[in-house]
């Protein structure tokens, strides 16, 4: 059985540096993303605080009417 040599295909070698400049495109790319997105999410998290603050209010406020007594003064 003969030895193939795997190591000496037509395919350049990867050097350290096209790592490096591969990475961090990469990485631009993400924090890009990220970027845009970020102002989204907040966006809609502000929204969801926003409707179930005014939604504790409304069922607080019913909560209340329903256990506030009748208080009757009367003059003797």
């Amino acid at each position: 059985m003969a030895k193939n040599d795997s190591t000496a295909r037509d395919e350049p070698d990867v050097s350290e540096d096209d790592l490096r400049t591969k990475l961090r495109a990469l990485q631009s790319d993400i924090q890009g993303e990220v970027e845009d997105r970020k102002t989204t999410i907040a966006s809609v998290v502000g929204g969801v605080v926003v409707v179930l603050a005014i939604a504790m209010f409304l069922l607080g406020k019913r909560a209340g009417k329903k256990k506030s007594a009748i208080v009757e003064i009367r003059r003797v």
